[in-house]
């Protein structure tokens, strides 16, 4: 009876609006700034655009000159203040509900997980799946392997290393005289492997993306999932783009969540009030 009951309750699967919103915006942004940056170099003056540079909304950049700031009170070349204030804010909402800025603002992830839908349509049910679980889970340490690389780099040089080898601002630099080819080979590599996994680079090797997964373990709201309601139907882990077993924990702890809430009852769990962002106590959101 209480299965009965609890399928009756069943609702349908919504599309997580306010996230595609808030990412296109984002991903429109930078794509703004970046145009209007080439045509002030071509000498075309464009009012309307926001006054900003890539790396002065780059959150990662006030990371990676922390150890020059306390040394010698200056920045990394190329990093601005606004850097510091945006890595502040990013800490603050990743401590709150984890890695936000991930799912949800990170405009190279919304690349991948553009080129991901072509993906899931050559795939079909493959995608996301094709590379062994072992390996996967063992690949997935390699981006804390380039954190403390990319730390330790632009430390000792005093210099924005990373730029040279990062898809990110290579996507938004295309046209730029300051792309770098090993950046440019990434961002090839990184769409080639969109197609068949799911944010390959945010898995796999993004420093930044290391760094605030690790809020998981301590953050304050986390995605918690209701085993008294629960019907085992695995519609959280389908969802999940980073391929976490919800349905295997009552606390999802991953270092690899990034806070898209693809997985809650708002949006794919089919029970209401079963997987919730919210804290140990149960204040719901």
């Amino acid at each position: 009876m209480a299965e009965i009951s609890t399928k009756a309750t069943l609702k349908k699967t919504k599309k997580p609006r306010a996230r595609m919103l808030t990412q296109g915006f984002f991903l429109i942004l930078v794509l703004l700034i970046s145009i209007k940056k080439l045509m002030e170099e071509k000498g075309i003056l464009v009012p309307l655009l926001p006054e900003a540079s890539l790396h002065a909304i780059c959150p990662f950049g006030g990371v990676v000159s922390l150890y020059q700031f306390f040394s010698t009170g200056t920045f990394i070349q190329k990093i601005h203040e606004s850097s510091f204030v945006l890595m502040a804010a990013a800490f603050i909402l990743a401590i709150l509900a984890g890695p936000l800025i991930c799912g949800w603002v990170c405009p190279f992830g919304t690349f991948q997980e553009i080129i991901g839908k072509l993906g899931r349509k050559i795939s079909g049910k493959r995608y996301n799946h094709i590379i062994p679980e072992k390996t996967d889970r063992i690949l997935r340490f390699i981006r804390y392997g380039v954190l403390a690389l990319v730390v330790y780099n632009t430390a000792v040089a005093g210099k924005l290393l990373f730029q040279n080898v990062d898809p990110y601002y290579a996507l938004f630099n295309l046209w730029s005289d300051e792309l770098a080819f090993p950046a440019l080979a990434l961002l090839v590599a990184t769409v080639i492997l969109s197609l068949a996994v799911e944010r390959p680079w945010c898995k796999y090797a993004c420093p930044y993306g290391a760094l605030l997964g690790l809020t998981n373990y301590f953050r304050i709201f986390k995605i918690r999932r209701v085993q008294e309601t629960c019907i085992h139907c695995g519609a959280c882990d389908r969802a999940c783009p980073m391929n976490i077993k919800v349905s295997a924990t009552e606390t999802v702890k991953d270092h690899q969540c990034i806070s898209c809430l693809a997985c809650t009852s708002e949006f794919h769990c089919p029970v209401p009030e079963t997987v919730e962002l919210r804290t140990k106590g149960g204040g719901r959101r």
